[in-house]
C-alpha cells in the first residue's frame, strides 16, 4: 500500500496539497495509525498546557493579543482559550497561538526525513492547532474530523521542513506552518483549489517572515509571537481569497517568490523540491518530531539530560556546590550559534534566557544543588525558572560562570538532526572530571524508545496548569480522548476557567 502521495517540483505543487488537504478530510485516503493519532493528541494537550500556563502568568504578547482579539467581535467567530466570547477568527488563532507558544516548550520538528533523503533540516513547532480548532468550530466538526484537521497542519508545514531550510536563507521557519495553515483551514471550510492557491500566494507573496525578529542582544515579544503573526494573516489570506480576493499562482514555481529566488531550481518551471505527504498508517511526519520536557530550547535537551544523568549517577555532586568546578559542554551546529551566542551569556530577559545554554543547564543544576534531588520530575524546569529574581539569581551566575560551552566540530555536526549530539563533563573537587559520554537521544527526542516520556508530559501538564486553573485532572481530560467528542464538545472546547484572566 502506498502511503505517501508525492508532489512532484515539475507540477503546482500549492494545488497538489489543496486537493491533498480535500481528500484527505473527505477520507479518500485509508487514513493515520491509532498510534499516529495518540501522538497528535499528545502534541495538542502538550502545547495546551502551555498556553494555559502562559495566560495564566500574565505573559505579555499573549495578553495583549488577546485583548485585542476582544475588539474585534463576531457573533459567526470563534473563542479564544478560557473565554465564550465570539471573536474575528484570525484574531482568536492570533492570540490562542500566541499563548501556546509563548513559553517555547511545545513540540519541535527538525525536517529530516533520512529514508527519502529528506534532510533539510528546517526547524517548526506545533503552535497551529489553534487554526485547526478554530476551523473546526466553525464547520461543526466532531472531534475525530478536528484530528484530522490538526494533523493536516503538522503534516504539511513538517513535509515542507524536510524539503526547504528557510532557516539558511534568514527566513523565520514559521512561513511553513503559515501556508499549512492556509491551507487547513481553507480546506476545513470548503474553499476551493483556486481559493486555497490564492490564499498560499497571498502569504508567501506579502507575508515572508525573516529572522530578524530573532536578532538582538536581548530578544523581544516578536520572537515568541511569530507564529502567532503569521497564522493570524493566514486565516486572513483564507477568508480574504474565500470572498473572492485573487492572490499569485504557482507560487512554488515563482521565480521571484521566496522559495525559488533564494535557491535555484535546476530546471526552469520547476520548484526547488519534490515534496510527499501522509495518507496511510505510521508515515506521518508527526512521528519524528520531539517533545520538551519544560521550559527550554529544545537544542538544550542534550545537555539537560547529560547533566540528569550525571546526577543520578553520582549524587555526591549536589553536596557542596564549592566542590563544583569547571562544567564543559560540547555541541554541534546550529545548536551551538543559535544558544551560544556570546550575548547570551547575560540574559536579561526570559526570552534570551529560555535560548541561553549556560543559563539552563546552570539553572537546572542551581534547583538540584538547592533541592538536593535529582530527576526530570524534580528539576523540570517551569515558568517560575525565567522570572526576574531567577535570572538574576546568584548562585546560577556563579554557575554559569563555570561553563565553557563548545563547538564539537564535524563529529558532532554529522550526527544532527538525526540526533541531538551533545556531552557533558564536570570537573570536581573530590570525584574527578565526570562524563556523560555522547547524548543522541535524550528524553522527548522522537528516537528516544524509553517508557517515560507518558508520565513526564502528564506530570509537565500538572507542574504548568496547577497555578492556572482549579482542577488541573479535570483539564487534562477535556482536551484528552480528543476522537470521541462530540461536534457540541469541539465547539466549547475553550470554556474553561484560567485564574486571573478574564
Amino acid at each position: 500500500m502506498n502511503t505517501v502521495l508525492t508532489l512532484p517540483r515539475t507540477e503546482n505543487q500549492v494545488r497538489g496539497l489543496a486537493q491533498y488537504a480535500l481528500d484527505f478530510l473527505a477520507g479518500r485516503f485509508p487514513g493515520p495509525s491509532e498510534a499516529v493519532l495518540a501522538r497528535l493528541e499528545q502534541f495538542h494537550v502538550d502545547s495546551v498546557a502551555c498556553g494555559v500556563s502562559a495566560l495564566a502568568y500574565g505573559a505579555g504578547a499573549p495578553t495583549i493579543l488577546r485583548r485585542e482579539a476582544f475588539e474585534y467581535p463576531d457573533a459567526k467567530g470563534v473563542p479564544c482559550f478560557a473565554s465564550r466570547v465570539a471573536v474575528a477568527p484570525e484574531k482568536a488563532v492570533l492570540a490562542n497561538s500566541s499563548a501556546v507558544r509563548e513559553w517555547d516548550s511545545n513540540g519541535t520538528n527538525f525536517g529530516f526525513d533520512p529514508a527519502r533523503g529528506n534532510t533539510a533540516g528546517e526547524f517548526g513547532h506545533n503552535d497551529f492547532y489553534p487554526v485547526a480548532i478554530a476551523a473546526a468550530q466553525l464547520a461543526g466538526y466532531d472531534g475525530r474530523r478536528t484530528l484530522g484537521a490538526m494533523l493536516l497542519v503538522d503534516e504539511i508545514r513538517g513535509r515542507l521542513a524536510e524539503v526547504y531550510s528557510l532557516k539558511t536563507y534568514k527566513i523565520d521557519h514559521v512561513l511553513h506552518g503559515a501556508i499549512a495553515s492556509a491551507i487547513t483551514y481553507g480546506a476545513v471550510l470548503g474553499a476551493t483549489v483556486d481559493q486555497m492557491e490564492s490564499a498560499v500566494g497571498l502569504v508567501v507573496a506579502h507575508y515572508v517572515p525573516f529572522r530578524a525578529i530573532r536578532h538582538g542582544h536581548q530578544l523581544s515579544d516578536s520572537k515568541g509571537a511569530s507564529a502567532a503573526i503569521s497564522s493570524e494573516v493566514a486565516v486572513l489570506s483564507m477568508r480574504r481569497a474565500m470572498r473572492g480576493f485573487v492572490g499569485p499562482a504557482d507560487i512554488f514555481r515563482n521565480p521571484e517568490a521566496a522559495f525559488c529566488l533564494f535557491q535555484k531550481p535546476a530546471k526552469k518551471g520547476e520548484s526547488p523540491f519534490d515534496l510527499v505527504v501522509g495518507t496511510a498508517g505510521d508515515d506521518f511526519c508527526i512521528l519524528g518530531m520531539h517533545f520538551k520536557l519544560g521550559l527550554y530550547e529544545h537544542q538544550s535537551a542534550g545537555a539537560l539530560q547529560g547533566l540528569i544523568d550525571l546526577l543520578t549517577r553520582n549524587p555526591e555532586l549536589i553536596d557542596d556546590e564549592a566542590k563544583i568546578g569547571r562544567l564543559a559542554i560540547t555541541i554541534y551546529e546550529p545548536a551551538f550559534g543559535i544558544i551560544g551566542d556570546p550575548h547570551k551569556r547575560d540574559p536579561r530577559t526570559r526570552q534570551s534566557a529560555d535560548h541561553s545554554m549556560v543559563y539552563i543547564v546552570a539553572t537546572m543544576l542551581r534547583k538540584a544543588l538547592e533541592g538536593k534531588c535529582a530527576g526530570w520530575r524534580a528539576l523540570m524546569l517551569e515558568p517560575a525558572d525565567y522570572d526576574e529574581q531567577a535570572i538574576m539569581n546568584p548562585l546560577t551566575r556563579r554557575l554559569m560562570e563555570r561553563i565553557d560551552f563548545r563547538h564539537g566540530g564535524k563529529e558532532y555536526d554529522d550526527k544532527y538532526p538525526d540526533g541531538i549530539p551533545t556531552s557533558l563533563e564536570i570537573e570536581h573537587e573530590e570525584l574527578g572530571t565526570l562524563k556523560s559520554g555522547l547524548v543522541m537521544y535524550p528524553v522527548g527526542h522522537a528516537r528516544n524508545s524509553g517508557e517515560l516520556l507518558g508520565g513526564l508530559l502528564e506530570h509537565k501538564f500538572q507542574l504548568l496548569t496547577k497555578p492556572a486553573v482549579d482542577d488541573p485532572a479535570a483539564l487534562y481530560l477535556r482536551f484528552t480522548g480528543l476522537a470521541t467528542k462530540s461536534a457540541a464538545e469541539i465547539k466549547s472546547l475553550y470554556d474553561f476557567r484560567i485564574r486571573g484572566v478574564t
